[in-house]
């Protein structure tokens, strides 16, 4: 996330870390590679004109700690006035109404607003125990009913049905009805997108609004618009009584333009950031963590979070109890730790939140297949349940109806077999001495020549 622009930052900020004094002269030398970085960013100028004023004032002024060297307490302020820029804190839904408590969701077409949707009804399904009600007044889309009610069958939400006959105040209304008589929590209505702002669609979208009355009205934005994003949003906002705005896309937008400029220019805060495709990648917009995230620092929170929500607690505890009975840990024990672990995002994805590994999440991310934890499921699931647990039964037969089984080759097999008893090793040193000695072994894991060396990734499959 922002990849660039953190490179960029970083090259900056390393500039004045030795000056032994923060002085006019080396502070306008770092602000106006600070300001490059912005613009390539695609931040808005405006945005731009004030961080660069605030920081400068603040460096220079008495906000500077004596306890702080010139290039910590630059950090600082830097970190501070990029939490303010995106809103300082996080705002969470106000669903403190009557029910149900109805979201309307707008946006351009294109921005991920119906996936949003549904990823918004899974995150209040499973933090927030709320009962969803989905439905969708997109009648012009062809299959976009069709695409909402695929998703909520997926996620295990209900979904009133509606069909492209009907028109959008009408549906809006018959929702509103069958979510109040059956007791939902919240009713999340999608609606439909333009390929840009037009007056017909503005109008349609406020009598939706006029007639569900809803205590929160979400803006989608594409991310990777940069700028484009804060300007589409403020235009919204001149037409809606918009409550907030839901970044898409953050994960492969390079610049951060929009996450910088969107609360500036429209005053609106950003409530949620879509941090990839899976169903579950919807996560609450801290600015603060954001900041840390920018400037390589880290977002330890929110991955403990993510731990907390999506590890499989059982499954930790049951091999837990496994290794102090002093049992091996079997392919799969490996299989278990393959999916927690593609759940959190991968390595990569982890990389990405801890302090200091910004650079290694670039590296897995390059380095480790998207699709290899993916294949190396289906591997294990490939194998028979005695062959899992003894291993070393596979034979050169047994491996050609594994690698047939899950369309890979003997060479996936064998990595993954060593990879395994890698894995292994590193259990019994756990066992043995603890976590030191875990670290330690970590850098035994990667093979020569592949994978993400003293990280613990995987060996790339080519």
């Amino acid at each position: 996330m922002f990849d660039n622009l953190t490179q960029r930052l970083a090259s900056s900020l390393r500039k004045i870390s030795g000056k032994a004094r923060l002085t006019e002269e080396n502070l306008s030398e770092t602000l106006a590679e600070v300001r490059v970085a912005l613009l390539e960013a695609d931040v808005a100028l405006p945005v731009i004109q004030q961080f660069i004023e605030s920081v400068k004032l603040k460096s220079l002024g008495q906000a500077v700690s004596e306890s702080l060297n010139p290039g910590q307490a630059f950090l600082k302020i830097v970190k501070s006035e990029l939490e303010l820029v995106m809103g300082a804190a996080n705002e969470r839904l106000n669903l403190n109404v009557q029910p149900p408590a109805v979201i309307l969701m707008a946006g351009l077409q294109g921005a991920g607003k119906t996936t949003t949707a549904a990823k918004l009804a899974n995150l209040l399904k499973n933090n927030d125990k709320k009962k969803v009600l989905l439905t969708s007044a997109d009648v012009y889309r062809p299959a976009a009913i069709d695409q909402l009610q695929a998703l909520a069958s997926q996620i295990k939400v209900d979904f009133f049905s509606s069909d492209q006959s009907q028109s959008p105040s009408d549906i809006a209304k018959l929702a509103l009805n069958h979510a109040k008589t059956n007791f939902y929590d919240v009713l999340i209505l999608d609606t439909a997108g333009r390929l840009s702002i037009d007056e017909k669609m503005m109008n349609e979208i406020a009598e939706l609004h006029e007639i569900l009355i809803p205590i929160e009205t979400l803006l989608v934005v594409d991310a990777m618009t940069g700028q484009d994003a804060a300007i589409t949003a403020r235009d919204f906002a001149v037409a809606l009584p918009l409550t907030g705005v839901v970044l898409t896309k953050a994960d492969s937008d390079t610049r951060g333009g929009a996450a910088l400029s969107v609360r500036f220019i429209t005053g609106k805060p950003i409530k949620f950031i879509g941090v990839g495709e899976k169903i579950e990648a919807l996560d609450p917009f801290h600015p603060e963590r954001i900041a840390s995230r920018i400037l390589g620092m880290g977002d330890m929170l929110s991955l403990i979070e993510e731990v907390e929500h999506k590890v499989d607690k059982k499954k930790a505890e049951r091999l837990a109890k496994k290794f102090k009975k002093g049992k091996s840990f079997d392919l799969e024990d490996f299989r278990d730790q393959l999916q927690q672990m593609n759940k959190l995002g991968g390595i990569a994805g982890m990389l990405d939140k801890l302090p200091g590994a910004g650079n290694l999440a670039q590296l897995g991310s390059k380095n480790v297949d998207n699709a290899l934890f993916s294949r190396m499921e289906a591997i294990i699931c490939s194998m028979t349940p005695r062959e899992r647990r003894q291993p070393n039964l596979i034979s050169g037969s047994r491996k050609r109806r594994i690698t047939q089984g899950s369309g890979t080759n003997v060479q996936d097999l064998n990595r993954l077999l060593k990879q395994h008893k890698q894995m292994q090793k590193m259990m019994k040193k756990v066992k043995a001495g603890g976590v030191q000695k875990m670290l330690q072994g970590l850098g035994d894991i990667s093979p020569p020549g592949g994978g993400m060396g003293g990280t613990g990734g995987m060996p790339p499959y080519r």
